[in-house]
């Protein structure tokens, strides 16, 4: 239990997730002061606090670790496709099938699908289980970077099945790209100067980076809850929706598991595919949500069934990855 407990602190079922519990609740219990018309400046603070995230993403990134990753490239087909091609498209379909979950979550559904995967998570978790992990640096980083360009791509395609919702792509685009592509460019270019100095503070960095994704999910459910988005919604109609996002959880897994069988991996790239393929970013969601949808209230809703999905990918990856941990140790 404590080895379990552990490894669920690694992979961020820590305080982080309390605090996105508690931005949530301080939203509820006090909609007006981070609502759009609140006496504090949120957005220029979340703007640069979005540029400040990605610019130490990009001064943590190893442009060599990266090229020496290219190698594999059946093992980096298979994920990225699963993660920007297969997910969306199998969402989509799904979704079809899924009349109980309501019609205002279901673009939350398709932006689920439309992300790029963890970074940390994914290799923590590949690590435990004893998969390759110089592949789930090279995947968790690549996706990450595609994620900013083929998110609002995707969400183009399939978003416009929603009445309430349009994107315009090329604007979209160049707003990612000064505030994300930009500073992860700038802080690729000084990783050899800042990482030795920053390398010891690594540990501690992640709290900028869990304070901004704190601060815009606390302005975007206070902007619902002061426009009383959720109160159509019962408990039930909640739950529901939590169920099905394991449901989908345990079905990409299956379809990457027999996947990866059908093209003859090995235990280790087979481990690395489950747990890069089947993982979605909540960083990348709240930050490129903020941009694709500015409407706070309706990121709010957007960013129900990402949350619940991420909270469960990471209990559900915890007990796999510590299963695969001990089997491979017999």
């Amino acid at each position: 239990m404590s080895k379990l407990l552990n490894l669920a602190q690694k992979v961020g079922l820590n305080g982080f997730l309390a605090g996105l519990l508690l931005a949530i609740f301080l939203a509820w219990l006090f909609p007006a002061f981070g609502a759009v018309n609140s006496p504090i400046p949120w957005k220029p603070i979340i703007n640069v606090g979005i540029a400040l995230v990605f610019f130490l993403y990009g001064v943590k990134l190893d442009p060599a670790q990266i090229i020496s990753g290219l190698s594999n490239w059946r093992l980096h087909v298979l994920i990225q496709s699963f993660t920007f091609l297969i997910f969306p498209v199998l969402v989509y379909v799904v979704l079809q099938w899924m009349p109980w979950i309501a019609p205002d979550f279901k673009l939350g559904v398709t932006y689920l699908s439309a992300l790029p995967s963890t970074v940390s998570a994914s290799i923590v978790m590949v690590s435990i289980a004893g998969g390759n992990i110089p592949a789930a640096i090279f995947n968790a980083s690549i996706s990450s970077l595609l994620g900013v360009i083929l998110t609002p791509a995707w969400m183009g395609i399939l978003g416009g099945t929603s009445e309430e919702f349009t994107i315009d792509f090329l604007p979209t685009l160049l707003e990612l790209t000064y505030k994300v592509i930009l500073p992860v460019i700038f802080g690729v270019f000084m990783h050899r100067y800042l990482f030795p100095i920053l390398q010891p503070f690594l540990k501690k960095l992640k709290y900028i980076d869990q304070s901004v994704i704190m601060i815009i999910v606390f302005t975007a459910f206070a902007q619902s809850f002061e426009e009383q988005v959720f109160s159509p919604y019962s408990i039930s109609t909640m739950i529901t929706l939590a169920a099905s996002m394991l449901g989908l959880f345990l079905l990409i897994w299956g379809v990457i598991s027999f996947s990866a069988s059908f093209l003859k991996f090995n235990l280790k790239d087979k481990i690395t595919a489950l747990f890069c393929g089947s993982k979605k970013s909540l960083v990348h969601g709240v930050v490129i949500g903020k941009v694709i949808f500015p409407d706070p209230a309706m990121l709010g809703l957007v960013l129900l069934p990402v949350m619940l999905y991420h909270i469960q990918q990471l209990i559900i990856g915890s007990a796999i990855a510590s299963w695969f941990a001990t089997k491979n140790k017999t």
